[in-house]
């Protein structure tokens, strides 16, 4: 007949004792673990979420706009008195705008923003930005603008769409249109990721919008895209997204 083994551990031993230090130690770990991934809080979900975005490559081109607005206004100077931002988070984009001196902003969001906060929400209701599918004209009259800025919306669109987008974009400007899209190998789209408009971003390489631009007939804009450059240089601005200069229709 065998006999149920007895515990003949003392409180004193060192064995004993260690159950109880790692006991502790495992909640330790574990109480920094529920911090870390916390939806709110500094170390939250959000961080790491963006240090993920980062390594990966899934970079906003709306977030560079936001940081090249002293450097437009360098390059396009008295054409930034009337800005139309065209992309999501406008609403982040036009109040950065309305901040600077002589400069008015309006806001076109090609997505959603039931999710937005209530500043944004009132900026809806006073018609400073709209929430457009911009695969159709926009509810403005030719020129409205003076300068028309464009990020993260037309990656989204095929051909078909691009030929009528882009030139009612530029439609609506009078001194010049910029637009900032994904550069392949800088960005990587991932492929579960399908937008709101039905499909995942398309990332093109340079010679593909070049060749495009003289399709529907706009022309690169030389004289700012080389002030932009040389102010973006003494400034220090380094841009990981494409960033094209066309003039407006005659």
């Amino acid at each position: 007949m065998t006999r149920r083994q007895v515990n003949t551990r003392r409180p004193g031993d060192p064995k004993s004792t260690s159950s109880p230090i790692l006991y502790v130690a495992l909640l330790a770990v574990g109480a920094l673990l529920i911090l870390a991934y916390s939806p709110s809080g500094r170390g939250g979900l959000g961080s790491i979420k963006g240090a993920v975005s980062r390594v990966q490559g899934d970079y906003s081109c709306t977030a560079e706009v936001q940081q090249a607005i002293p450097v437009l206004k360098k390059a396009y100077g008295d054409g930034m008195h009337k800005v139309l931002h065209v992309g999501p988070d406008t609403c982040t984009v036009i109040s950065k705008l309305w901040r600077e001196e002589e400069t008015e902003a309006w806001g076109v969001d090609p997505y959603d923003v039931e999710d937005a906060d209530r500043s944004c929400k009132a900026l809806v209701r006073k018609g400073i930005v709209r929430v457009e599918d911009i695969k159709y004209p926009l509810p403005y009259r030719p020129k409205s603008f003076s300068l028309v800025i464009v990020s993260d919306s037309l990656d989204y669109l095929s051909e078909r769409y691009l030929n009528k987008t882009l030139p009612d974009l530029a439609r609506v400007s009078g001194d010049g249109l910029v637009i900032f899209t994904g550069s392949p190998g800088k960005q990587r789209v991932k492929a579960a990721e399908v937008s709101k408009f039905g499909r995942a971003a398309k990332l093109r390489n340079t010679a593909w919008w070049t060749k495009f631009f003289r399709q529907v007939s706009l022309e690169e804009n030389e004289g700012a895209s080389k002030k932009f450059n040389a102010a973006a240089t003494k400034m220090s601005f380094v841009s990981n997204c494409q960033i094209f200069h066309l003039r407006s229709f005659n």
